[in-house]
């Protein structure tokens, strides 16, 4: 076997493992790189190996950096079948298209404003191109054993993050491999816990956070107060949000805050219709997180959706306060950045993040203290108060992945360290290798190992 590692080197973004095997090739995740534009010219160069030569890929989950490149890999000829859970190939027939929707939507106003270097501008692939790689899905059941190869099964197992994430368990011979994908939290209040794992000879790991604790405070409480302030002084609430597994989650603590009566009755809007599909699947999914049905049924009344751009464009020229949850949730694209444009110069309103800020994506560039952000071609000064929320995060902190890695009562010969920006990756390989003893490597870009 080989291990050939095409993304999520010493950044959290494009996702994508090649294992051969005997003389099949699969690849584990086929994200998109998102954020610096070095690693954003990756997505448009020749792919390192032909897709015609790609038997199957397994998806660990739904998120864009995970699948976004999938209908690349088939307008450049893969065939193969696409293995995931059924909610993850649910999600994912929501936001592949959005993702080439917001593609084709970015190579127009570059035409349009003129702020390409190419003339014209294209997208990578278009929502058609997306709608068409669906037809290779192939669902499957949470722990099924299926067949790769002679001597080689997979399965997939429940690894908490979003709905329908896994970890990747595949067995070949004697060999047992384990891609943990994005490893979820085991107290987050909407989410299971991942399963417990206990065995590995090679584990590839995720560290988005091996390098920080999540604050212990509420976010309940930070929320509160962040929106009343702002809805004292007239300001308007623009939060980014991650269409699948954040919009839900605020929705959730939106619901708590309102029957409280904690903050002001202000409306609220969840202004994206990809997330407003995603909540329909997440009523859908009730068995795979902690809401039942009929209190998933009211957590989802407790937002107006808007639907159409007509919608969307009066809510900002609507003077009163209010509270707008909205994608992209790194301010990559989508509706949030009309938002952010009339409300970002506005010291009355909030902008508030909840997730992880890739590094060069205007998310990050805000959150490092960046008040001068170029949208639409146009330079735009941010007055508006910025917040992160501190405890918000769908990803494991390293007080959390150690405490699922000692579950492990066969230890793994290697840990490969993935998917987290250079000093997040190598302060959980010290300090896996500081509790455990058990051998890490930090892989670079197209670093392969026979295993």
């Amino acid at each position: 076997m080989q291990l050939t590692f095409l993304g999520a080197t010493n950044t959290v973004t494009g996702s994508k493992f090649l294992l051969s095997l005997n003389n099949k090739k699969i690849l584990i995740d086929c994200g998109l790189f998102q954020g610096l534009k070095e690693l954003r010219l990756r997505n448009w160069v020749k792919f390192p190996v032909d897709p015609r030569g790609i038997d199957a890929v397994i998806l660990t989950h739904a998120h864009i950096d995970h699948s976004g490149y999938l209908p690349v890999l088939m307008k450049n000829g893969f065939k193969g079948k696409i293995y995931c859970s059924s909610a993850t190939r649910d999600l994912c027939a929501v936001l592949l298209p959005d993702s080439g929707y917001l593609q084709e939507e970015e190579a127009n106003n570059a035409n349009k404003y003129g702020y390409s270097k190419h003339h014209p501008a294209v997208p990578l692939y278009t929502r058609q191109d997306a709608e068409r790689v669906l037809t290779l899905f192939h669902p499957l059941e949470f722990r099924k054993k299926e067949k790769l190869d002679e001597d080689t099964f997979f399965s997939l197992i429940p690894a908490g993050h979003i709905l329908g994430a896994a970890f990747v368990q595949i067995k070949s011979y004697h060999e047992t491999l384990l891609f943990s994908g994005d490893l979820g939290r085991p107290h987050d209040i909407v989410m299971p816990p991942p399963a417990v794992m206990q065995e590995a000879d090679y584990l590839v790991l995720e560290s988005t956070y091996g390098n920080r604790l999540h604050a212990k405070i509420d976010p309940l409480i930070e929320l509160a107060d962040i929106i009343s302030r702002t809805v004292k002084r007239g300001g308007t609430i623009v939060i980014p949000a991650f269409a699948v597994g954040r919009a839900q989650h605020l929705l959730y603590l939106m619901y708590l805050l309102k029957i409280a009566k904690r903050v002001p009755a202000v409306p609220i809007y969840l202004d994206s219709p990809m997330a407003k599909n995603a909540t329909d699947i997440f009523l859908k999914y009730t068995a795979l997180h902690r809401l039942d049905a009929a209190l998933s049924k009211k957590v989802c009344e407790v937002a107006t959706y808007v639907n159409t751009k007509e919608e969307s464009q009066r809510l900002d020229q609507d003077p009163l306060p209010k509270i707008i949850i909205s994608a992209s949730g790194m301010l990559e694209g989508g509706r949030v950045l009309h938002h952010i444009k009339t409300f970002g110069p506005d010291e009355r309103s909030t902008i508030i993040f909840t997730g992880y800020q890739a590094a060069g994506t205007r998310g990050a560039d805000m959150m490092h203290g960046k008040r001068k952000l170029k949208i639409f071609g146009t330079t735009l000064e941010i007055k508006a108060e910025v917040k992160m929320l501190s405890n918000m995060s769908a990803h494991a902190d390293y007080e959390e992945i150690l405490d699922w890695l000692g579950n492990f009562n066969h230890h793994p010969r290697k840990v490969f360290i993935t998917h987290g920006e250079p000093e997040a990756a190598l302060s959980l390989k010290e300090k896996i290798e500081q509790r455990f003893r058990w051998t890490c490597v930090i892989p670079d870009y197209m670093y392969a190992e026979m295993l």
